[in-house]
């Protein structure tokens, strides 16, 4: 019987009293009754020495799972607390890409120490992952598959695969290749199963093949695994061989860092590996400290502008009433705009080429916003003010809005123009600039439009 909602919320407490007694039974038992994620999470909401108790007294073949879904901090804290030999066991007892994961976050020496207790197979696999770039689809992969040949008879093929599938990762969809290696082909389970022993693989077999160099980006591997529904994506070399596979798990967990990524920058905080729970204040406080003071020295010109203008403020001071709103508006217009498109081009859904057909549709859209927000804020300056300040206000406003909405669609274009992540363009930095630039349109406005 699978665990209910409320043993998965009390499963930390149950770990704490498995914990307690002197026997492993009662552990065991949780580690067979309960997935691995479920585990790692309730373990991560226990006290550090609990946590390694956990891993200290139980098998690899029960932990493994579970240590592969702890945060990396973690499982950096876990490999330091275990002795050479168990340490060691637990890295073999992962599969290749999660191990080339966990070897990534610990320092070259200890990662370097670790790797040379492994088996001589396992070493010479983890080098090679571990010598493709960083956040590649290489890195990513796990060379643990299984292959059939297009010669073969069905029954050839299936006894192949009862024979060496505990060597793969997953068999639901099988690669075929050439004795040499070359990528031919795909077939499902499911069609050899249903297909009579004497038919050839060949006749099964569909060539339009999805697959991924090592050296492209990991996040390019999740967008063709998304655009074509795939439940694997295979892994080749420049010559058509297959290197390995790429799972759908293991793009779920890239989706999940590059996404919490691009929000951390979008908030102007520094990139964390550590969860929010888990850092330190003074992480914290570091992350975000650097973008705030940038943004303090960057918002010393907007002070500046509206000094240039003190002239015109003493002489209508209705105008610094509405400026917070008409600034905070434009800010409001650019985040928004930026935000679109930077998720837009994460996710694929636009190109670069789309920066004109984007900026025609947004200059309408900005437009339409800007006229709206401008009779709104005109109904309040007039009702404070004169009719010619209302009427400054209102064309103030709508400027303002047009160059929000545009500074924040172009910039994260710009960004990726020149090889910068778009999600830099944070709202704090778009705001920023655009309260400087706004101030000038503002008043500049308002002074032609007043005669100030």
């Amino acid at each position: 019987m699978s665990p209910t909602d409320d043993d998965i919320q009390t499963l930390p407490q149950t770990l704490k009293t498995a914990l307690n007694q002197p026997t492993e039974d009662s552990l065991q038992g949780l580690c067979d009754a309960h997935a691995g994620a479920d585990l790692s999470d309730a373990l991560e909401a226990l006290p550090e020495d609990q946590m390694l108790d956990f891993f200290r007294r139980l098998d690899v073949s029960c932990t493994a799972d579970v240590y592969a879904h702890l945060e990396p901090d973690h499982q950096t804290r876990v490999l330091h607390a275990l002795d050479e030999d168990h340490a060691s066991q637990l890295m073999s007892a992962l599969s290749y890409d999660d191990a080339a994961s966990v070897l990534e976050g610990l320092q070259d020496d200890h990662a370097e120490s670790l790797l040379e207790t492994l088996p001589d197979d396992d070493q010479e696999a983890l080098e090679t992952l571990l010598g493709y770039p960083e956040e590649s689809a290489g890195r990513l992969m796990t060379p643990e598959y299984a292959t059939v040949q297009p010669d073969w008879s069905v029954g050839e093929a299936m006894d192949h695969l009862r024979e060496h599938h505990e060597l793969a990762e997953t068999v639901n969809t099988i690669f075929v290749t050439t004795p040499e290696g070359e990528l031919l082909g795909w077939v499902r389970l499911k069609e050899l199963l249903l297909s009579r022993p004497t038919t050839s693989v060949r006749e099964r077999m569909h060539t339009d093949v999805v697959s991924i160099a090592a050296e492209e980006d990991r996040e390019e591997a999740a967008h063709r695994i998304g655009h074509y529904d795939l439940d694997v994506l295979p892994v080749v070399d420049d010559n058509g061989h297959l290197l390995g596979i790429i799972t759908v798990d293991d793009v779920m967990d890239v989706l999940r860092a590059e996404t919490t990524e691009d929000f951390h920058r979008m908030a102007a905080v520094g990139d964390m590996v550590l969860s929010l729970r888990d850092a330190s204040m003074s992480l914290l406080y570091r992350k975000r400290i650097g973008w705030l003071l940038i943004l303090v020295a960057v918002n010393i010109f907007a002070g500046i502008a509206i000094g240039y203008y003190e002239a015109a403020i003493e002489a209508v001071v209705a105008l610094v009433f509405f400026l917070p709103m008409v600034i905070a508006s434009g800010g409001n217009a650019g985040a928004q705009a930026a935000t679109l498109v930077v998720r837009s081009l994460a996710v694929n859904d636009i190109q670069l080429r789309d920066w004109w057909r984007l900026g025609g549709k947004e200059v309408l859209v900005a437009t339409a916003l800007g006229v709206t927000l401008a009779a709104a804020i005109w109904v309040s300056g007039n009702w404070l003010g004169t009719v010619e300040v209302a009427n400054a206000i209102a064309l103030g406003m709508f400027f303002v809005i047009i160059f929000g909405s545009l500074f924040g669609l172009f910039l994260p274009f710009a960004l990726t123009r020149v090889g910068f992540d778009p999600a830099v363009a944070s709202a704090p930095l778009i705001t920023s600039v655009i309260d400087i630039v706004g101030i000038l349109i503002y008043f500049g406005v308002a002074v032609a439009m007043l005669g100030l």
